[in-house]
């Protein structure tokens, strides 16, 4: 796949509603509701490879985005500055496309460090090993983040 417009998805993506930490762009049949899906796996009724439907049929160029990279439970993931999750460890490998990041923003995983910048890439991340990620700038950071099988 050629670079991703991260401008494109980020004008899409100005419409949504306003969101705090996370808000799901796929759900699954039968709800609307933009924070199912978000959170933790545990308290979700259903599976993971069950959020395949757009919830938003206007984002038509992220859509396309996400089907093209075969994402599934896709969510726009936002993290204020001077902030970081605990370690853990995903079901499965999770596909991250940065939006808005800077040099200060990073994952841990298996106590590597590796930056993902925001420059039309995506980047296959194995979230089943045990991670964490650190924003550690002034600045928000802004993903996209689905699940692959």
């Amino acid at each position: 796949m050629s670079l991703i417009d991260i401008d494109k998805i980020l004008c899409e993506l100005s419409d949504l509603p306003h969101y705090e930490t996370q808000i799901s762009l796929q759900t699954v049949a039968g709800c609307n509701d933009p924070s199912y899906g978000t959170g933790r796996l545990t308290e979700l009724s259903h599976e993971e490879t069950d959020f395949v439907i757009p919830l938003f049929p206007n984002l038509v160029y992220t859509n396309g985005v996400i089907d093209t990279l075969g994402m599934h439970r896709t969510r726009l993931m936002r993290m204020k500055p001077s902030r970081c999750y605990s370690y853990h460890q995903d079901p499965t490998k999770r596909i991250h496309i940065p939006l808005i990041t800077n040099e200060n923003c990073f994952m841990v995983i298996n106590d590597i460090v590796s930056r993902y910048p925001a420059d039309g890439s995506y980047y296959l991340v194995d979230t089943t090993q045990r991670h964490t990620f650190i924003n550690a700038s002034s600045e928000e950071r802004i993903h996209i983040v689905g699940c692959v099988s």
